[in-house]
Formats: structure tokens, C-alpha cells, sequence
């Protein structure tokens, strides 16, 4: 059996709420204990799940980094204003962020950066998607008067997202600080990496090293409002063709660490490998 771990569990379940009975976590962990000592690999999105993932059972010896890729309609595309998509956002310097609107999501770090810059009418925050916190982020537009600035598209399907994103001017993940957060790689970042657009995280560890490493733009600490006020100021004086240079950056890194068809060869090799260690056994 190969298992491929996305998140940390109970930790990450913990982390955001979704059960907080000790009783039930406790539950969780004895099955993904039972689950890691039968495996034959156990797949790590994040090169940081490796002591988690021993600690909780796994074999350290078949235990593999085998990252998230972006599917294929995360490309590169030609910025074009006349695209439909264009009608639905506001006119102005876009920083689109994409992906739920959870606990997770530290939105209320958004919001307070929003609020630092208000004073600059060209910077507007685009939100795609939906999420349990949705009806949260509508109370405080409301309450500091950011209806201009900030604008939330909802749900939109994933086949359109390329679109949007050649749209956006900056993309946007952001995290709450916490040890089990520091430790993954949100997914939304191989997507952002692949459409070659250059990236603001405010956000901890394995994510914030990513978009580091590959120069695709500014991490921040999470939850740091105004880091991330500085980090979009910064991003929004920039010359267009710096922030090309970025996109190009993050695109390369992703074709060398992400690219989805290495991937699946590698995944290949990985189980042809797992299968010959059975035979040989038998």
C-alpha cells in the first residue's frame, strides 16, 4: 500500500477547529497510526511531514518527498484585458487571492492590510472562493468601510482560474502562525507558481521558504498585517517588468520541482519499486 499524506492529522483537524474533541483526535490518531505501519510508502507533500509522520508510525526508510503538483490548465497566459473575466474585476493594481475562506486563512491578516493601504484608491483585493468565514470577511468590509477595495468574486470553477490569474498583478496565500501550518505546502501555491505570476505570502515556513527559493516574490511572517501592507506596497511600485521577471522565476522553479508529468513518472518508479520489494519477499 502507498499512502500519500496531504496534511498532518489530527494536527491539522486540530489546528483548525474542525474537531476539538480530545476523545475524537485522540480516535484519528490511533487510525492514522494503524494506517502508517501497514504501508509500504508513505508519500510527503512537504519535506517537513517527515518527523511528524515517524513520530505517528511511519518507517522512516519508506517514508518519500513526493510534492503536489498544479494540473494542466495552470499555464502561462498572455494578460489580456479584453478576456470576460476582466469585466467582473475592478480597474487598478489586483492582488487576487483564490482558495477557502476558512480559519486556516488568517483573513482577518487581509483585512488589516487592507485597512493600512486604503489610502492608496489603486490598490484593490480580489477574493475567490467560499469557505465557512465568508459571512466574517462580509461583516468587516462592512464595518471598515472596504466595499471599494475589497471584492469578494465567490466560487468560480477551477477551469477558469487560469484566466483570472492572468488578471491579477500579485497573487496571495496567507496562513495563520502555527507549528502544524509552518509545516505544509499550500497547494494553491504550485498553482500560482505555474501560471508564472508573481506571489505574496504572509505566511510561515515550507510555503514562505517556496516562494523564496524560487524568487517568485515576498513571504512575510503570517499574521503580520503589516508586513504584508509592506510587502504589497513594495510589489505595487515595482516596475511591470520586474514583476514579469518574478512570474518567469516562479514558473521555472515549478517546471524543475512540480512539473506534473516528472511527477507522475516518479511516482511510477516508486511503485514498480514498491511492487519488486513484495515479489522479492513472496
Amino acid at each position: 500500500m502507498i499512502f500519500w499524506v496531504q496534511d498532518l492529522w489530527p494536527e491539522s483537524i486540530e489546528a483548525t477547529g474542525a474537531i476539538r474533541s480530545s476523545f475524537l483526535l485522540s480516535l484519528v490518531g490511533r487510525m492514522v497510526r494503524f494506517i502508517y505501519k501497514r504501508c509500504d510508502r508513505v508519500l510527503i507533500q512537504s519535506r517537513s511531514f517527515e518527523l511528524p509522520v515517524i513520530k505517528a508510525g511511519a518507517n522512516s526508510e519508506k517514508i518519500i518527498y513526493f510534492p503536489n503538483w498544479a494540473e494542466e490548465i495552470y499555464r502561462p497566459m498572455e494578460r489580456d484585458e479584453t478576456r470576460l473575466e476582466a469585466k467582473e474585476l475592478p480597474v487598478g493594481f489586483r492582488i487576487m487571492f483564490a482558495g477557502n475562506l476558512g480559519a486556516a486563512q488568517s483573513l482577518e491578516t487581509i483585512v488589516e492590510a487592507a485597512v493600512k493601504l486604503r489610502h492608496i484608491e489603486d490598490i484593490n483585493w480580489i477574493i475567490i472562493g467560499e469557505g465557512r468565514n465568508r459571512h466574517w470577511l462580509e461583516q468587516k468590509i462592512k464595518e471598515f468601510n472596504l466595499e471599494d477595495i475589497i471584492h469578494l468574486a465567490g466560487q468560480r470553477p477551477v477551469e477558469s482560474m487560469p484566466g483570472y490569474f492572468t488578471l491579477a498583478d500579485v497573487l496571495l496565500v496567507t496562513l495563520k502562525s502555527n507549528d502544524i501550518f509552518k509545516l505544509t505546502i499550500p497547494s494553491k501555491i504550485q498553482s500560482y507558481l505555474a501560471c508564472a505570476k508573481p506571489i505574496i505570502g504572509a505566511l510561515d515556513g515550507e510555503g514562505a521558504n517556496i516562494i523564496n527559493e524560487s524568487g517568485a516574490g515576498f513571504a512575510v511572517p503570517a499574521e503580520d498585517a503589516n508586513a504584508l501592507a509592506d510587502a504589497v506596497l513594495k510589489m505595487y511600485r515595482l516596475p511591470d517588468t520586474e514583476r514579469v521577471q518574478m512570474g518567469q522565476l516562479g514558473r521555472q522553479y515549478y517546471e524543475q520541482h512540480f512539473d506534473r508529468k516528472r511527477l507522475l513518472d516518479r511516482l511510477g518508479r516508486i511503485m514498480i519499486e514498491a511492487v519488486g520489494e513484495k515479489t522479492c519477499v513472496s
